[in-house]
C-alpha cells in the first residue's frame, strides 16, 4: 500500500465522521433556538424535519472548517503516537512531502466550497429562513420610514417620512436638487407622492417647489412635468432596504453593495460579508496547513495536547475575525482587511509552526 492511500485511508473516514457530527450539533442548536415557538404553534415534526434539510447544505459549509482541522489533527498525531511518522520521516520523506496531498486535498475542498456555497447553500439557506419565519408566524414588512436616498450621482436627495410599499406612495417628500457645481437648484415638498408606472416618475400631491434666485426666494405651486419626471427613483429604491449578504450568491451581493453605494447609503458591513464569502473557504486551506504545524509537537498525550492546539488556535481565529469584520463594519478597519487580515496573520503563523514542526 503506498504512502498517500495509507494516508487517506486514516484521513477520509475521520473527515466525514467529524462532518456528519458538527452538522447534526449544528442542525440541533438551531432547532432548540427556536423549539418553545414550535411548539408554541404546534409545529408538526414533519415540517421540522423538512426545516432541517433546507438548513443542511449551510451546517456542511461551516462545517467543513472544522472538519479537515479534526481530521488532520487525528490523523497525523495518531502516526505520531505509534511511531509510524518517526518511520517515514526516518526512510527519507520529509513532512511536506508526506502532507502534500492533504494541503492539496484542502486546497480543492476550499475552491469546491466557495461553488458550493454559491450554488446550493445560498439558495436553500433563503429557503429555510422564509420557511423559518413561516413557521414562527413572523412578517416582513417593505414598508420604510425617514427614507434618505442619495441619487443622480449626489445631485438628487429624497427625504421621506414613510414608504408605502404596497401602494407605492411616498409621505410627507422633501426632494433637493442640485447643479452640477453641488449648488442649489431647487427644493421640491409634497404631502405625497404615488409612483406612475406608465410615466416613469413620483406624480406630486399638493406640492410645492422652492427656488433660489439672485438671492431671493421663489416659492412656485406649478411644479412643471419637466422637473417631475427628474423625479424618476424607482419606488423599490424605498423600500426597507436591508438584505443580508449571507443570504443571497456572489452576483447579487455586488448589485446591492452597488445599489447602496449609489444611493448613498453605509456599505463598510455588506463589504465585508461580500468578501468573507471569498475568505472563508481559504480557511479549509489554512487550518489543514495550520493543523500539520502544531500536531506532535509533545511526546506524551499527542493525541490531546495536538487537538488541544489546533482548536484553540481555531478558536483564536474565529474571534479574531469576528473583531475584525465588527472593526470593518464601524470603518476601522477597510471591509478587505476585515475579511482577509486573520486569514493573512495565520497563514504567516501556520507556515511558522510548519517549518518548526517535529520530523
Amino acid at each position: 500500500m503506498t504512502l498517500l492511500k495509507y494516508l487517506f485511508k486514516k484521513f477520509i473516514p475521520a473527515f466525514f465522521v467529524a462532518m456528519l457530527f458538527f452538522s447534526i450539533v449544528l442542525c440541533l442548536v438551531d432547532l432548540f433556538m427556536y423549539l418553545w415557538e414550535y411548539i408554541q404553534y404546534s409545529v408538526p415534526v414533519g415540517k421540522l424535519m423538512n426545516l432541517m434539510l433546507l438548513y443542511l447544505p449551510k451546517t456542511l459549509w461551516y462545517a467543513a472548517p472544522l472538519s479537515v482541522l479534526f481530521a488532520v489533527a487525528f490523523t497525523l498525531s495518531m502516526m505520531y503516537a505509534n511511531n509510524e511518522l518517526t518511520v517515514i520521516f526516518a526512510s527519507g520523506v520529509s513532512l511536506f512531502k508526506f502532507t502534500l496531498p492533504l494541503l492539496v486535498f484542502s486546497l480543492m475542498l476550499s475552491v469546491g466550497f466557495f461553488f458550493f456555497e454559491n450554488n446550493i447553500v445560498v439558495p436553500y439557506y433563503k429557503q429555510k429562513l422564509e420557511y423559518q419565519r413561516v413557521l414562527r408566524h413572523i412578517t416582513v414588512s417593505k414598508d420604510n420610514d425617514n427614507a434618505v436616498i442619495i441619487s443622480n450621482g449626489g445631485l438628487t436627495v429624497y427625504k421621506a417620512d414613510y414608504y408605502d410599499d404596497l401602494n407605492q406612495r411616498l409621505f410627507g417628500l422633501f426632494v433637493v436638487r442640485r447643479n452640477e457645481d453641488k449648488s442649489l437648484n431647487s427644493i421640491i415638498y409634497g404631502s405625497a407622492a404615488q409612483w406612475s408606472p406608465e410615466l416613469g416618475y413620483w406624480k406630486i400631491e399638493d406640492g410645492i417647489i422652492y427656488r433660489y434666485i439672485d438671492g431671493k426666494l421663489k416659492v412656485d405651486r406649478d411644479i412643471t412635468s419637466g422637473v417631475l419626471s427628474s423625479l424618476d427613483e424607482p419606488p423599490e429604491t424605498f423600500r426597507n432596504f436591508t438584505m443580508n449578504v449571507e443570504e443571497v450568491n456572489a452576483s447579487d451581493a455586488r448589485a446591492y453593495i452597488e445599489t447602496l453605494k449609489r444611493i448613498g447609503l453605509p456599505y463598510g458591513e455588506p463589504l465585508s460579508v461580500y468578501y468573507k464569502k471569498f475568505a472563508f473557504p481559504a480557511v479549509i486551506f489554512l487550518v489543514a496547513f495550520l493543523s500539520i504545524g502544531l500536531t506532535g509537537r509533545t511526546r506524551k498525550n499527542v493525541l490531546l495536547v495536538s487537538l488541544i492546539l489546533c482548536v484553540g488556535s481555531a478558536v483564536a481565529f474565529y474571534v479574531l475575525q469576528m473583531v475584525t469584520m465588527s472593526m470593518a463594519k464601524f470603518g476601522y478597519l477597510s471591509p478587505i482587511m476585515g475579511a482577509w487580515g486573520p486569514v493573512f496573520l495565520f497563514l504567516v503563523i501556520s507556515i511558522f509552526c510548519f517549518r518548526s514542526a517535529r520530523t
